[in-house]
C-alpha cells in the first residue's frame, strides 16, 4: 500500500504514535518532531531507543497507532496502511553500520541513491560529495575490511545523507569516532535539513544538536 497524502495534524516532520510488543517488552510511545527540527532520544539499554527507529523506518511492524514522515501516513494499523522501508524517504544511520563488505566506501555510499533510481555516474558523485562532508574522501576506495570502527560509522553516515533524505534515523551514529571529529559529522546533521530522531548515549551530542530531548525508560517516554 501506498503513502496517503497529508491529512490534517500531520507537521511535515514526524509525527508517530508507536505501539508494538516484542516478546515481554511494549513500546508505547508518542513522539513528534517539526520538519527540520531534531529530537535526541536517550535512555538506558534495552528501552526501545532503537526499536523506536526501526519503527519510523518501517522495519518493525506496529501493532497500534500512526506514523507520518514528512506529511504522508507510512503506517497505521486500522487503516490498513503501511509503507515499505524503501518508499518512506529515510536515511538511517545504523549504530553496527552494516557496510557491505565487497563494496568500496564510495560504493557503499552510492547504493541508496542506485536504489533510488539514479545513475551509475550521479550515484556517485553524490557519494563522493557525502564522503568529502564527513572528512572520508582519503578512503573512498577502501573496503571495510580496512576501516577502523569510526571511520565506518562516518562511511555509514554519508550513506544515511546521501539519499538527501527528508527523515534522518540516527542510532548512535558517533559513538565509535574520534572526539576531534565529532563537531564535524554533528554540523553534516544540523545542516542537512531533515527532520531527526537521533539516539545517543552522549550528552553532547543531545546539548549541541537537539531542539527536544526524551528519555526512554522500559519503553515509555519517562515524564
Amino acid at each position: 500500500m501506498t503513502a496517503t497524502s497529508p491529512r490534517p495534524g500531520d507537521n511535515g516532520g514526524i509525527s508517530a504514535d508507536v505501539l508494538v510488543s516484542l516478546g515481554d517488552f511494549t513500546l508505547d510511545v508518542r513522539l513528534e518532531v517539526p520538519a527540520g527540527g531534531i529530537v535526541a532520544v536517550m535512555g538506558p539499554n534495552g528501552s526501545g531507543k532503537t526499536t523506536l527507529l526501526r519503527c519510523l523506518a518501517g522495519l518493525e511492524v506496529t501493532e497500534a497507532g500512526r506514523i507520518s514522515l514528512a506529511g504522508r501516513v507510512v503506517d497505521d494499523p486500522a487503516e490498513e496502511i503501511w509503507v515499505p522501508p524503501e518508499q518512506r524517504g529515510v536515511g538511517y544511520a545504523y549504530q553496527d553500520v552494516r557496510l557491505f563488505g565487497h563494496l568500496s566506501a564510495v560504493e557503499n555510499v552510492a547504493f541508496g541513491p542506485r536504489c533510488r533510481g539514479a545513475g551509475r555516474a550521479e550515484a556517485r558523485r553524490g557519494a563522493s560529495t557525502a564522503l568529502d562532508a564527513v572528512g572520508m574522501t582519503a578512503l573512498a576506495r577502501a573496503k571495510p575490511a580496512r576501516l577502523s570502527g569510526g571511520q565506518s560509522q562516518r562511511v555509514g553516515l554519508a550513506r544515511a545523507l546521501a539519499v538527501e533524505p527528508e527523515v534522518l534515523l540516527l542510532d548512535e551514529p558517533f559513538s565509535a569516532t574520534d572526539t576531534d571529529v565529532r563537531p564535524l559529522l554533528r554540523e553534516q546533521v544540523r545542516t542537512a535539513g531533515a527532520s531527526v530522531v537521533l539516539v545517543t548515549h552522549d550528552p553532547t551530542d543531545a546539548e549541541d544538536l537537539a531542539d527536544q530531548l526524551l528519555v526512554l525508560e522500559a519503553g515509555r517516554i519517562a515524564p
